[in-house]
């Protein structure tokens, strides 16, 4: 009785897997693949349509950030705000995005730099960034 078990990985035209091969002493043929080698100076590169990365603010920042959004952008008290809240979807406008990230440097005393303020789209993500910014000032 034969057993096959296998795993499959693919490389890029710029890697070159590097193999050992040996017989065990049961005469099976054993395949490990030992190191990846470059074939030239280049780097593969990731390509995703969306990378995700949570840090899992704490629920009381998340709802801070709630709240603030809601103030910048006069939303009344009906509409509910998740963490995948969006700020477009909530008739935000970069100026509306520029307060909305004063009111949480206000808040939380904390300094967004302005490369950083241009990726935050969600209140998860400002939530998130706001953790990362007051561990960084505490520690």
């Amino acid at each position: 009785m034969a057993t096959v078990s296998a795993t499959s990985v693919n490389f890029g035209a710029s890697l070159k897997p590097c193999f050992n091969n040996y017989r065990k002493t049961d005469g099976t043929l054993a395949l490990n693949m030992v190191r990846v080698v470059w074939t030239k100076n280049v780097y593969p590169s990731l390509r995703t349509s969306r990378f995700n990365v949570c840090c899992a603010a704490k629920p009381e920042t998340v709802q801070k950030v709630c709240e603030i959004v809601k103030k910048q952008l006069a939303l009344s008290d009906e509409i509910e705000l998740t963490p995948e809240s969006k700020f477009a979807a909530l008739g935000a406008d970069s100026l509306d995005t520029v307060e909305i990230v004063m009111g949480l440097e206000e808040e939380f005393d904390i300094s967004v730099e302005e490369e950083s303020s241009q990726n935050i789209t969600t209140v998860q993500e400002a939530a998130d960034l706001i953790e990362k910014l007051v561990q960084k000032k505490e520690g």
